[in-house]
């Protein structure tokens, strides 16, 4: 295929999912840690979350099943109390690879503080302009367009700015309900406010870049030219170095590399890594997530 033939293609892929800013979530509601027999109000949380994630125009776009973005909410109940709930929220995402039937992980998160007000059956409508007073539509929404986010700035350079400023107004307008835990910033920098502000700030703009050329220009081209997209991952994620002195108190960061761990150590664990200093790429990372050293880095030959 000549170049000009490969570069149109190469257009109408970018363009095909730059396009394709909705979701295909899968959603499921566990209640084991709290057991009891009556399982019809958990079961009615789900269907609701599923419609309510699968059906609201988040974008203002409609479009096929196979045009939307694939995720999972997994939200664990711990504790209820009558229409009171409290518990976990794990929300994965994941982009396609061109020429590829390989899915990136881009977002990978546990949120452990998430409580919330759920009235059997009761109708989930999303407003931006204020808080419902529940939790569950805020939290729910705010992840929504985390993942629209993350999807958009793999494809575009900083393109999923829009739709985290609409994160951020989420998590203003929760910000100081002293019902729910986990939006101010205040409460410590793992919580949602502190992430959405710290992704917007324009000190981490070049994490976000480094995100996109990994993706564009890296996984999208393992299919066609296997080394020179592991040079060009590796070239980007050296440059996760320029946080090697804030790197602890950096969410977004450490959020990159729990998503993308196994796949990064599963790119540079094994053939074609002529002209890429793994040691580099050992020593750095055994710096920026230490945690994961026995069960990835140092496991690199």
């Amino acid at each position: 295929m000549n170049m000009k033939l490969l570069t149109f293609f190469w257009l109408l892929f970018c363009g095909y999912f730059l396009q394709a800013q909705e979701l295909q979530a899968v959603v499921t509601v566990n209640s084991q840690q709290i057991g009891g027999s009556n399982q019809q109000a958990y079961q009615a949380l789900e269907r609701s979350l599923k419609d309510f994630i699968n059906n609201t125009s988040w974008t203002g776009k409609r479009l096929k099943p196979f045009e939307k973005i694939k995720c999972t909410f997994s939200l664990i109940i711990t504790e209820r109390s009558g229409n009171q709930y409290k518990g976990s929220l794990i929300v994965q995402s994941a982009r396609p690879v061109y020429q590829s039937a390989y899915e990136s992980p881009i977002l990978n998160i546990n949120d452990t503080n998430f409580g919330f007000e759920y009235v059997e059956n009761e109708n989930l409508v999303f407003n931006e302009r204020q808080f419902s007073g529940k939790n569950l539509i805020d939290v729910i929404s705010f992840y929504t367009y985390l993942i629209l986010g993350y999807d958009a700035d793999s494809f575009q350079n900083l393109g999923g700015t829009p739709w985290f400023e609409k994160a951020q107004r989420i998590a203003r307008n929760a910000t100081g309900q002293q019902n729910y835990a986990g939006w101010n910033s205040t409460e410590g920098p793992r919580v949602r406010g502190a992430l959405i502000d710290e992704i917007l700030n324009q000190q981490n703009n070049n994490l976000r870049t480094i995100s996109y050329r990994y993706h564009r220009f890296g996984m999208d081209l393992m299919a066609t030219n296997e080394n020179r997209a592991k040079q060009e991952i590796s070239k980007q994620l050296m440059g996760l170095k320029t946080y090697e002195n804030n790197f602890q108190m950096n969410y977004p960061l450490s959020l990159f590399i729990d998503t993308k761990k196994m796949e990064i150590f599963n790119v540079f664990n094994g053939r074609n890594t002529a002209g890429i200093n793994v040691n580099d790429l050992r020593n750095m990372f055994n710096m920026l997530s230490p945690k994961d050293s026995d069960e990835y880095w140092n496991k690199w030959k």
